[in-house]
């Protein structure tokens, strides 16, 4: 079995999907593993660290491969390099890659996406989107302290008292308390709200206060929190406006993958800020939890600086590498068959009865298995016709002639 670590050509994307570290994990399974030249450039790990660590550097590895790993999807060009029954591992947003997911079904690609890695305990190691949201969390609490011109602590000194920062987080998914927590551990006041009721104690276990308004909950599925209507959104706002006026920084990082960023601060409540704050939207690139904000920019709104956030955790290439590249060995590994003998090769056999390899799955053998993706390529699958009534049984008592000597 091999696998080739694919290098990244998106514009913006540092990230690589192996590490040399993890490199002994796969062949010690029996894999050999393959690595594009410069694969590891933008997280600043040399080709000769990969071949330490026992990989070797191919410029033509995806051609002659059984698995391919990338961060972001491959190119339609790279898809046409792979051989027919290879199986690809990415993140692979389907709503906006439809054009993609068809090269790949009609070549015959085998493709898994990490974003759809189902949220269950057992593929805890594998949740990819968990991994990275960690690191924008992280980030986004620096780049919130590094902008705001005061201290983030409470100073005492004898020339006198300089008071913490005050920071409201908006969202405690994975990100958001990730930026909490840096938040607190840099000295700011955090106060933190979430639609979901559990999230509430899970802000207070980081430290910070608990933002609670006087409305329904939105637990939902997988751990995401469920849309809003229009009017609890107004009322939201309306509650949310004084805690972010008076907010030196105001972190948001409400996000669910494949869909658009719920609006949760209008301009007119960014308006509302002190001079000299700051607004960190983490949904920028995907609409933006705060209006007005764009992605990969700074822009002024009122007296706030608004900085869109966009791919974040390729701005700290080394630990999100590390750890998205730990989430793809162990998926990968799920999928292979270990050698039977020491030193011997190891074969990739996905069991899609499993419930992670069906629900990560997109394409294999020429068809689209992602069922909405499929539906919203191909259309829904046609109705099968009714059937037919049954012909009648000749042989049944009613049909038979009669024999009249036979009955008696």
């Amino acid at each position: 079995m091999k696998i080739a670590v694919a290098r990244e050509t998106r514009e913006g994307e540092t990230r690589v999907a192996l590490v040399p570290e993890l490199v002994e994990k796969l062949t010690a399974l029996g894999v050999e593993v393959l690595v594009e030249p410069e694969a590891g450039y933008g997280a600043q790990i040399s080709d000769d660290e990969f071949v330490e660590a026992g990989a070797e550097v191919d410029a033509g590895a995806l051609g002659n491969v059984d698995v391919v790993v990338s961060v972001r999807p491959l190119s339609a060009d790279a898809v046409r390099r792979l051989r027919r029954g290879t199986a690809t591992f990415s993140f692979l947003p389907v709503n906006q890659e439809q054009a993609l997911v068809a090269d790949l079904r009609d070549a015959g690609i085998t493709s898994f996406s990490m974003e759809l890695v189902p949220r269950i305990s057992r593929a805890q190691s594998m949740d990819a989107l968990s991994s990275q949201a960690l690191v924008s969390g992280y980030r986004c609490a620096i780049v919130a302290a590094g902008m705001l011109r005061r201290f983030f602590p409470l100073n005492m000194t004898a020339a006198g008292t300089v008071h913490p920062a005050e920071v409201v987080v908006l969202g405690a998914g994975v990100a958001g308390l990730q930026a909490i927590a840096t938040a607190k551990r840099l000295g700011a006041v955090v106060r933190a709200y979430d639609v979901r009721a559990a999230a509430a104690e899970e802000i207070r276990s980081m430290g910070a206060k608990a933002i609670e308004l006087d409305l329904e909950t939105l637990e939902g599925s997988g751990g995401y929190a469920r849309e809003m209507t229009e009017d609890r959104a107004a009322r939201q706002m309306e509650l949310l406006a004084p805690y972010i006026a008076d907010a030196d920084a105001l972190i948001t990082t409400a996000a669910v993958p494949g869909r658009q960023a719920p609006l949760l601060v209008t301009r007119a409540m960014v308006e509302q800020m002190r001079p000299g704050s700051v607004v960190v939207d983490l949904a920028a690139e995907s609409g933006g939890n705060v209006e007005g904000s764009v992605p990969s920019e700074v822009v002024r709104i009122g007296n706030a600086q608004v900085w869109g956030g966009e791919n974040v955790p390729a701005q700290m290439p080394g630990p999100s590498s590390k750890l998205y590249a730990q989430n793809i060995v162990n998926i990968v590994t799920l999928m292979t068959v270990k050698a039977e003998e020491e030193g011997g090769p190891a074969t990739f056999a996905p069991d899609f009865d499993d419930e992670i390899v069906a629900g990560a799955c997109v394409t294999h053998d020429g068809a689209i298995r992602h069922e909405p993706t499929r539906e919203a390529i191909e259309g829904p699958a046609p109705e099968a016709p009714p059937e037919p009534d049954p012909a009648p049984d000749a042989t049944t008592p009613e049909d038979q002639p009669y024999d009249q000597e036979a009955d008696q």
